[in-house]
């Protein structure tokens, strides 16, 4: 493989804050792309949200309806049916997980987000519709396979695409807006309880539509994947879009040049060490490690408890003694906010704290508060003491804030950062078949749980999240402040480019010559 040659010396250079008017003119970016790198930022975030505002919607809007009487009554739920359509939309996004990398790696970042929510529309129109329970299950069936493939091709693209100083952000942010549209559908449902005819819970469902149209919107706005189109041999192009994105147009730049060349030698590396077909890439001792802390997440996060208070928090204020169906909207709301601000104060601390230690802190705080949870819930179920009552609930905010706090930003963060080129796009499908198996098997199985066992079933989960603490202890590396290929160092135990690290060039300590 050659390498370029290269020079670093002491620097006071500044970097990205070019002169537009200098800057060479476009050949491959299109001109609806704005010539403000940071206005590309901010249009990278909005467009990649799609998934996640989604699926914390759906979460939310799930929780809204299993609560509304218009609902359960049309459909004559029982409790298998119950289960059976709030996890219809895991189905779906299983299926996506076995397709969606490949398609990635095919099609394109952007070109995927597109389909995702094309077909998020068509799923969220059929539901709407629903006439009856197969009906409404096709729908939330295919928004899950709306949901998987977005969720594999937005956190990839943003982690490829955003500026390495405000990658932890970004990331972070992607998966707090979960909670953005978890609140915006529990404000809905709350109001749409007092509608007297089926639109109480078809109002909601239909306004599900809105972040996928958004970002159909955007995307003529902002450009491919740099990776992406250096791994089709597009080089020209890769470079211009990293400009672009990152300093204003000035492919000069000396970060723009050192993030272009590392992207170039790694790729090169991996396609000597035929590494980039989907199945062989894994047959690696590092790249078998990438995969491991890649499905930690998937299961951990899914598994910590939070999918109890997403989708069934009626049955737990229930359990605890809050029966009051106006009540558990009000709380479903407040606890949406809540989570909502101790996720964005955990994607501040992503880049303080680092991402490991950010997850042990969460994943502690997740097992202590889910045993309290339990054990109040056990104690003080009939709701006749409503001082203990309000000790439970206290307890599922905690809960709640403490899984916000770390496993929200962590949940694309980690993932896409510990996996490679060759690896990211395939990895980031088995990370979605994961995730969502996990979460068909929880939002199914919990229910007959709660029947069968009730407070207890904290109990058996809060035991499985200390295994998974202690797997994060001993296992986890931490990726804070390196570019994506600077992480090679400390999976493979060696850096498959020879130029500076990208956090020296923003620290000043260098410059590439």
């Amino acid at each position: 493989m050659s390498k370029s040659k290269h020079v670093t010396q002491v620097t006071n250079e500044t970097s990205g804050s070019s002169d537009p008017t200098t800057v060479p003119p476009r050949r491959y970016v299109s001109r609806l792309v704005p010539h403000n790198s940071n206005v590309i930022t901010l249009l990278l975030m909005g467009t990649a949200a799609v998934q996640s505002v989604t699926m914390g919607y759906d979460g939310s809007m799930m929780n809204g309806l299993n609560i509304l009487p218009s609902y359960t009554d049309y459909f004559n739920l029982s409790t298998a049916a119950l289960s059976l359509n709030t996890a219809a939309i895991w189905v779906g996004g299983m299926v996506a997980g076995f397709f969606a990398g490949q398609l990635c790696d095919w099609l394109g970042r952007k070109s995927v987000m597109f389909w995702g929510a094309v077909l998020s529309i068509i799923g969220v129109i059929i539901q709407t519709c629903a006439q009856n329970i197969a009906m409404f299950i096709v729908g939330r069936v295919i928004i899950g396979l709306a949901a998987g493939i977005s969720g594999v091709a937005a956190p990839t693209y943003m982690a490829e695409t955003s500026p390495v100083r405000w990658r932890s952000i970004m990331l972070g942010l992607y998966f707090d807006l979960w909670f953005m549209g978890g609140l915006i559908a529990a404000g809905i449902t709350y109001g749409t309880q007092y509608i007297l005819t089926t639109w109480a819970w078809r109002l909601p469902s239909l306004l599900q539509i809105i972040p996928a149209v958004g970002c159909i919107a955007v995307l003529p706005f902002i450009p491919e994947s740099p990776r992406w189109l250096a791994y089709q041999d597009r080089r020209d192009d890769a470079i211009e879009v990293l400009a672009v994105a990152h300093a204003w147009g000035d492919q000069s730049d000396p970060i723009v040049i050192i993030e272009y060349q590392e992207i170039i030698q790694t790729l090169e590396f991996e396609k000597i060490a035929g590494s980039v077909s989907p199945l062989e890439g894994f047959r690696t001792a590092g790249n078998r490690k990438r995969l491991l802390l890649m499905a930690s997440v998937a299961i951990l996060s899914m598994t910590a408890g939070n999918n109890i208070a997403t989708y069934y928090l009626g049955t737990m204020l229930t359990q605890a003694g809050v029966t009051n169906t106006n009540t558990q909207l009000q709380i479903s709301m407040i606890m949406s906010a809540w989570s909502l601000v101790l996720a964005l104060v955990g994607t501040l601390f992503a880049e303080k704290l680092g991402r490991r230690k950010l997850g042990l802190i969460s994943q502690f705080f997740c097992i202590l508060f889910l045993y309290l949870t339990g054990a109040l819930s056990g104690l003080y179920s009939d709701g006749t003491n409503t001082s203990g009552s309000y000790a439970t609930v206290a307890m599922m905010f905690l809960f709640m804030g403490s899984y916000s706090f770390g496993w929200t930003p962590l949940t694309v963060l980690y993932p896409v950062e510990v996996l490679n080129y060759s690896t990211r796009a395939v990895g980031m499908g088995i990370y979605t078949f994961l995730a969502n198996g996990v979460g068909l098997m929880i939002t199914f199985a919990f229910p007959f749980a709660f029947e069968a066992i009730a407070w207890k079933t904290y109990m058996i989960n809060s035991t499985f999240t200390v295994l998974g603490f202690i797997f994060m202890y001993f296992y986890w590396v931490e990726t804070k402040g390196r570019s994506l290929e600077e992480v090679d160092l400390l999976i493979d135990g060696v850096k498959h480019s020879d130029v500076p690290d990208i956090s020296d060039v923003i620290d000043k300590k260098v410059s590439h010559v």
